[in-house]
């Protein structure tokens, strides 16, 4: 659900994506600061694909 990039800075970020009427929407994008992904993150992301289907 989502893509890293390089950055500049020799960071990782990620975007957390879904497909929603055969569009892709990036949910939520972050600087990734450890390996795995933050509940807070998640839950964001989670929150606005709710949004989305209602």
């Amino acid at each position: 659900m989502g893509s890293p990039e390089d950055l500049p800075t020799k960071r990782t970020a990620r975007v957390l994506f879904c497909l929603y009427r055969e569009h892709l929407v990036a949910l939520h994008g972050f600087i990734k600061k450890t390996r795995a992904t933050p509940d807070e993150d998640l839950a964001t992301a989670r929150k606005r694909q709710k949004e989305l289907e209602r």
